[in-house]
């Protein structure tokens, strides 16, 4: 059988920086998704007030195995 892989996107964000923002959003998602593989990041964002970074915002696409049904 091959395995069928489906990619989602999804924003993660934390006041401590790009790479929690990055563990945030895969903790997130697999909450509810199965069998998460990998993570790409896309973008690294940040919100900025009075000239420091307060908040780390990270684009990432999450790749995971689809179940067949009768699993």
């Amino acid at each position: 059988m091959v395995a069928v892989i489906k990619v989602i996107e999804l924003v993660g964000q934390s006041k401590k920086g790009w790479d929690a923002a990055v563990k945030s959003a895969v903790a997130e998602a697999a909450k509810t998704i199965r069998h998460i593989s990998g993570v790409e990041v896309l973008n690294w964002t940040g919100n900025v007030v009075d000239g420091e970074v307060v908040e780390y915002k990270v684009n990432v696409k999450i790749a995971f195995r689809v179940e067949p049904e009768d699993e």
